[in-house]
């Protein structure tokens, strides 16, 4: 397939790296579209107030690459409409430094913004994100983003699953329905681990914020959240948590209420 790439975590992303890599070895034809800088937590916003630049850049992935300094919903509007020369059959954003399962983060996560920002062009489209655990994710910022060691080997996996399940997925979704696959992989994630369909989980996560500092300002800090989901529901963050893939099929047309697929 001729597949547009984006991500949310910015065109320097091994993570991202790794996908394109596996996405090639399939045989796929790449035009790679990636913010400039890291957009994480950016959701679905398009850059309205200033002008957006986009450029041509190598990085030595084998095939036609630019980044554009705003956000994944940027990337991929501004390439469906002015910069790729042909059209492509489907959208891949990923892989996403972290998991983005829960109402709570599919929301507000550039990686399934990207997707589905193809969604909304009418084509088929995918988001792949690696969970990672918070002393793993210490270590790759202090390592300037080089995973190394189990995670290396983790992101190679995934990637590998990636591949494959773009080749399964991406036919499967009828143009102009607004639907996406959402795509967790746990860590570790091996050759063998299981993929599990899901729902994503009911999540509250209330306090983002810090309380304000002496200049007012509040800084964003962590929090685990609370998962009020039912009991039984075999949801993206339960799955995850226990092990395997998680598969979410994303239909926005059912926003509105229980409507006919």
């Amino acid at each position: 397939m001729k597949l547009l790439v984006t991500n949310d975590d910015g065109i320097d992303s091994v993570f991202m790296h790794e996908l394109i890599a596996a996405l090639q070895q399939a045989g796929h034809q790449l035009y790679v579209v990636a913010p400039a800088r890291e957009q994480s937590w950016t959701g679905a916003a398009k850059t309205r107030n200033r002008s957006v630049k986009s450029a041509v850049v190598d990085r030595k992935f084998g095939c036609p690459t630019w980044t554009v300094d705003g956000t994944p919903s940027d990337c991929v509007n501004i390439a469906l409409a002015h910069l790729l020369p042909e059209k492509v059959d489907g959208v891949v954003s990923g892989m996403n430094v972290g998991f983005n399962c829960t109402l709570a983060f599919i929301i507000a996560s550039g990686t399934v913004a990207g997707a589905w920002e193809g969604a909304l062009h009418g084509l088929p489209a995918i988001a792949f994100s690696q969970d990672v655990t918070e002393e793993v994710y210490v270590h790759l910022k202090e390592s300037a983003g080089q995973p190394d060691g189990e995670l290396l080997q983790t992101l190679k996996n995934s990637a590998a699953h990636a591949a494959r399940m773009t080749d399964e997925l991406l036919p499967a979704i009828a143009p102009k329905t607004f639907t996406i696959h959402n795509v967790n992989f746990p860590y570790p994630c091996r050759p063998d681990t299981e993929v599990k369909r899901t729902v994503p989980a009911h999540l509250f996560m209330p306090g983002l914020f810090s309380p304000a500092d002496d200049d007012g300002t509040h800084r964003l800090v962590w929090t685990a959240g609370k998962d009020v989901s039912p009991e039984g529901l075999l949801t993206d963050l339960r799955v995850v948590s226990a092990q395997h893939i998680s598969h979410s099929i994303l239909d926005y047309r059912r926003l509105g209420g229980n409507l006919p697929a």
